[in-house]
């Protein structure tokens, strides 16, 4: 159906894809048979991604969390992109705002500056002063940007259908990469759902038991005037952390105690997403250097919550343990773990898995923590899963981008910091967290529960199990792979040796016959049984040597 619809646009795509020298998508555009090609380079990936348009962009941006999917050249060059649009003039932009307010503008800001401080592809962001006097940021969606999302999403998808039919479609899962990215852009457009991120974030980082909440800021959300198509947050004074200057003159800035240091506030921040991951179970999954701002009053503030990542606690416990086998370069462990995150029951080839890991871990052996570069190896631990084909949940290529920026902007900040080195001391805590909770008197109390349900009802469970044990209405399914080779053979020889004793029976009775005949119907009687005889016994022969040469 959607090759009768956008057909201009399907054009510029093809032209886009002919351009770059990459003809697969034409193919499936137009219905023609697709064979199995490899991907593009990721340089023309990129490449095509930015010339197709801002929407392309996002799924480029999407395709960069998903280590779990693309190699890590894919994923290095893919998040370079960035939204890089001309911002829309004001008087468009006032027709959305006029749009979105309930009051008129005039009563709701007493000025706003009409010249953007941020333009992306979704939305752009502007300064404002509420008729109270607060200063706020304006993100307003990009008028018409809707209907040009809507007539992707369609396009998108319908590629993704054509493309999931071939078996280099159904390797990479176009259609729930499509599924997904459809789902996150739409979530995007819903500036509430960023407002409610935002809020929870903040409340989570409101305490800690690792840091001082009040050196960390997430910005107020103004709810009474936020609304599907317009965000409206506190405004933060500050530059991107990158271009931040430390100077003994730091110490003793108005609003706090004191200033931090660089070390500080890289440890500040590893400290406050390990929180959110480990924890909190819900974090801001783009952490890269342009969303995490030094404030000119000393403290440090995360913007831009659009992108988030969940973890269940299950999930939670598994990957804390991950990262204690990384830090003590446990490949066994390692692929329990991996197996355990899996989505699929199918175990797979075990052993393959195991010496894959082994042989990844030993390039860190005899390394000090500060030489390993957690977020690396996670690719790594990624990449060997996707190469035994093990399906992992797609968060968790959400969670090993969110610490690869987090790492990167870390070390590039402060490049004596080791994300490793400042998670070690923490690693206790955690496993206490695991083992007790947050409140140790509940969770012994529910432990007690637990117990006591158990001594309850294994009497009774005891009693059903030997009724049915003397009854012999017991039934047994048991399934052990390494059984059935057994059976097989045992079979064989079975049957070889049945085989063997009639011939044997044979050769005796044609022998006794002959020995005893005295006439020309015993004669071609015996004559008889020594032919199936020599016929049964050449062919018992034959299959033992079959055999033989099929095990050697």
């Amino acid at each position: 159906m959607f090759l009768t619809q956008n057909v201009s646009r399907q054009r510029d795509i093809i032209e886009v894809f002919l351009r770059n020298g990459w003809d697969y998508m034409r193919r499936l555009l137009t219905g023609s048979k697709a064979d199995e090609p490899q991907l593009p380079p990721p340089a023309v990936l990129r490449k095509i991604l930015i010339e197709l348009g801002p929407v392309y962009v996002k799924l480029g941006q999407l395709l960069s969390t998903r280590p779990d999917l693309l190699p890590s050249s894919y994923i290095e060059e893919l998040s370079t992109l960035q939204d890089d649009v001309p911002p829309v003039a004001w008087v468009d932009i006032e027709v959305v705002l006029r749009q979105a307010l309930r009051k008129p503008l005039e009563e709701v800001f007493a000025s706003i500056n009409p010249r953007p401080v941020a333009a992306g592809s979704i939305a752009q962001t502007h300064k404002a002063t509420l008729a109270d006097g607060r200063e706020v940021a304006l993100k307003v969606q990009r008028p018409g940007i809707d209907t040009i999302v809507d007539q992707d999403i369609s396009l998108i998808r319908g590629v993704a259908d054509l493309a999931a039919r071939t078996d280099f479609g159904q390797t990479y899962d176009f259609k729930g990469l499509a599924e997904e990215f459809t789902n996150a852009l739409r979530d995007e457009l819903d500036f509430t759902k960023e407002a409610s991120y935002t809020d929870l974030l903040r409340r989570n980082m409101s305490t800690s038991r690792w840091f001082d909440p009040k050196q960390l800021v997430i910005p107020e959300v103004f709810w009474d005037v936020t609304t599907e198509k317009l965000l409206v947050l506190e405004w933060l004074d500050g530059v991107p952390l990158l271009s931040a200057t430390f100077t003994s003159e730091n110490n003793g800035k108005s609003g706090v105690s004191t200033a931090l240091n660089r070390r500080q506030v890289t440890t500040l921040l590893f400290r406050a997403f390990i929180q959110q991951i480990f924890i909190n179970g819900f974090f801001h999954a783009d952490p890269h250097p342009g969303n995490i701002f030094y404030l000119k009053d000393g403290r440090v503030a995360l913007l831009d919550c659009g992108l988030v990542g969940r973890l269940d606690p299950r999930t939670q416990g598994i990957l804390t343990e991950m990262m204690l086998a990384i830090v003590d370069i446990d490949a066994q462990r390692c692929s329990q773990l991996t197996l355990q995150l899996s989505e699929s029951n199918q175990l797979g080839n075990v052993a393959k898995l195991e010496n894959d890991y082994d042989r990844m871990l030993r390039k860190y052996y005899n390394r000090s923590l500060s030489e390993i570069n957690f977020s690396q190896v996670f690719y790594e631990v990624l990449q060997i899963a996707r190469d035994n084909k093990i399906k992992l949940p797609s968060n968790m290529g959400l969670y090993a981008k969110t610490i690869a920026n987090l790492e990167g902007a870390g070390r590039t900040f402060d490049p004596g910091i080791n994300l490793l080195d400042e998670v070690k001391p923490l690693l206790t805590d955690l496993f206490r967290r695991q083992l007790f909770g947050d409140n140790p008197l509940q969770t012994l109390l529910r432990t007690a529960l637990d117990l006591k349900s158990l001594s309850l009802e294994s009497p009774r469970q005891v009693e059903l199990l030997l009724e049915r044990v003397t009854s012999e209405t017991i039934k047994w399914n048991i399934t052990i792979k390494e059984l059935e080779p057994l059976r097989r053979s045992l079979d064989d020889s079975a049957n070889r040796l049945s085989f063997s004793i009639l011939v044997g029976s044979l050769i005796m009775g044609a022998a006794t016959i002959s020995a005893n005949a005295q006439g020309s119907q015993l004669s071609i009687l015996s004559t008889g049984l020594f032919a199936a005889a020599s016929f049964l016994g050449l062919w018992l022969i034959i299959s033992i040597l079959r055999s033989w040469r099929k095990r050697f």
